[in-house]
């Protein structure tokens, strides 16, 4: 997922609406890091020797806190980051959802399994590992921490936890979180870190691993720190997922699905249909209906939450650098047929837009576009969509649409990507894992896989 890091003096709150700066946070002091360090460090010992049951006990009231505090988190992102309200009390809700899988599944998700060939000799056992860094982006504030700490909190590892530089009110919130549901000290550690005090983290024995959901200027950089200190590392980068549409009897119901799905969270969402791939018979219809919709889309005022209100995107600095890229296809032949329009002022309103006829000398045909353009492509056959979904360098997602499922099934079998998805946009649920490939990064988060990826998998070997 491309999340861009803000470089603030602090980490600050900024009205993305009006630009406004609404309060500030000191950065960590060096001897805080320590404190922290040493705390997590303390507490590794007693926490992976506490009784799992009772780990999961405490990560099922944190769920329970998600949900009932979700309308006032779903206010604090609102302000953060500009996430519509019911969008964001939602994503609190989904917290509960992948707190409450790994609290009741986790038990059995870490139990050791006998070696097969060698039952009752031989067993896996999956054991924590120590005190983990999270790097956490601001695109999901509360579903990305969610998806890190759960599975670790009950697996017992101790975990350090560094927020994006604009979402200091959203940490904190977490952090109470915690607190209140009796979380012990050190086991989880919110820190207002710089990115030097992250690397210095990061090179740090106490830590024993570290996951990134960034950019991947961020992930080469919190990778090379990783390897060079010998620390196991998972990252979920860029994303520009294709989403292809092979055929259909109802191009309107076609296009809402479409379109909602890029619209999701002013389209700052790492596995986004970021190129909507559709066939030639279908192609000058679905343009059409997407252009209409993205017309009729207003800017949102306050807390306005209706289907025709666009939010402002995370910051004018994100806002800019998607209106570069989007004028850069234009400048070179590309069609703009509707948005694409940054409002004045210090706000980031950025009009949702329609885009085609994008060539791959345009930075737009292989690099990420994070916000809410929609880039439709026009291709006369199933080899054509395949070639165009794997030419970038990303591998996040794919979806493939088709009333014939095994025609869809057969292209989407060929996409190079960590999630393919057929006639729907999406599989998504705490017990659905999610991750990538190529540039797009690696390792896995939620489901069976998430609990797995920081683990001792020790084998545990007694001869008889």
């Amino acid at each position: 997922m491309t999340v861009q890091t803000t470089t603030t003096p602090t980490y600050q709150v900024t009205d993305p609406a009006t630009g406004e700066v609404m309060e500030t946070f000191p950065f960590a002091t060096d001897e805080e890091v320590e404190q922290a360090l040493a705390d997590a460090s303390t507490a590794f010992a007693t926490w992976k020797a506490t009784p799992i049951e009772e780990r999961a006990a405490i990560v099922k009231r944190v769920a329970d806190l998600f949900a009932e505090r979700a309308e006032e988190l779903g206010v604090i992102i609102l302000e953060e980051m500009g996430k519509r309200l019911s969008s964001g009390s939602g994503e609190a809700e989904f917290c509960k959802d992948i707190f409450d899988y790994y609290a009741d599944q986790g038990p059995a998700l870490l139990a050791s399994t006998d070696l097969p060939g060698h039952e009752g000799k031989a067993k896996i056992q999956r054991l924590p590992i120590g005190p983990v860094l999270g790097i956490m982006p601001w695109n999901y504030p509360y579903y990305q921490v969610a998806r890190f700490v759960g599975p670790n909190l009950v697996a017992g590892n101790p975990v350090l936890l560094k927020h994006a530089e604009n979402c200091p009110r959203s940490a904190a919130a977490i952090a109470k979180i915690m607190d209140d549901a009796g979380v012990p000290k050190g086991v989880y550690t919110n820190l207002y870190a710089t990115h030097e005090q992250v690397a210095s983290m990061i090179a740090d024995p106490r830590v024993r691993a570290v996951s990134l959901t960034g950019s991947e200027r961020a992930g080469t950089a919190v990778a090379e720190a990783a390897g060079r200190n010998l620390k196991k590392v998972v990252l979920e980068l860029g994303g520009s997922d294709p989403y292809i549409i092979l055929d259909t009897d109802d191009v309107e119901t076609a296009v809402d699905t479409a379109w909602a799905t890029r619209m999701e969270n002013m389209g700052q969402a790492c596995n986004s249909n970021k190129r909507m791939i559709v066939m030639d018979r279908v192609y000058d219809d679905f343009v059409a209906s997407l252009v209409k919709r993205a017309g009729e889309m207003v800017p949102r005022k306050g807390q306005d939450d209706g289907d025709a209100a666009y939010s402002p995107m995370a910051s004018r600095k994100a806002a800019e650098g998607l209106r570069a890229q989007v004028q850069d296809a234009v400048d070179k032949g590309a069609v703009l047929h509707v948005g694409g329009e940054l409002a004045d002022g210090a706000g980031a309103f950025y009009s949702p837009a329609v885009l085609t006829g994008v060539t791959p000398e345009m930075r737009a045909y292989r690099e990420e576009l994070f916000g809410p353009v929609a880039v439709v492509y026009k291709v006369s056959s199933d080899q054509e969509a395949v070639e165009l979904a794997n030419v970038v360098d990303y591998g996040l997602g794919g979806a493939v649409f088709s009333g014939d499922e095994d025609r869809a099934r057969a292209v989407a079998e060929q996409l190079d990507v960590g999630m393919a998805n057929v006639n729907t946009p999406a599989g998504e649920g705490a017990d659905v894992p999610f991750g990538g490939t190529k540039r797009s990064g690696f390792g896995r988060e939620l489901g069976p896989l998430g609990i797995d990826e920081f683990l001792n998998k020790r084998l545990f070997y007694v001869e008889r």
